[in-house]
């Protein structure tokens, strides 16, 4: 048995390895998009928006689920924004 490592190519004195196959493209097959997502600086919307990088890994079908969690999750983002109580207002200078 010979401790070398055979050599690729065909030149004279070396062994040509075979080069594995490619892989056949399979277009139903689940593909990233690699659309690129900002970050938000809101630690809650950025989560939802990093969630959508689930979709990447699932079928067609199966996005419909990732997409109407990533909604829920950004109304719910929104509603709360609503229900923070903002600064005080101004006193009122009408009527005196």
């Amino acid at each position: 048995m010979s401790d070398t490592v055979p050599q690729t190519g065909t030149g004279i004195g070396t062994e040509a390895v075979a080069e594995p196959p490619e892989p056949e493209h399979d277009p139903a097959a689940p593909a990233p998009l690699a659309v690129p997502r900002v970050a938000t600086g809101d630690a809650e919307v950025d989560a939802q928006l990093e969630r959508l990088a689930d979709a990447d890994h699932l079928a067609t079908d199966g996005h419909l689920e990732v997409y109407e969690d990533v909604h829920r999750g950004l109304r719910d983002a929104l509603t709360a924004l609503d229900a923070r109580p903002g600064p005080p207002a101004p006193p009122s200078t009408y009527g005196k």
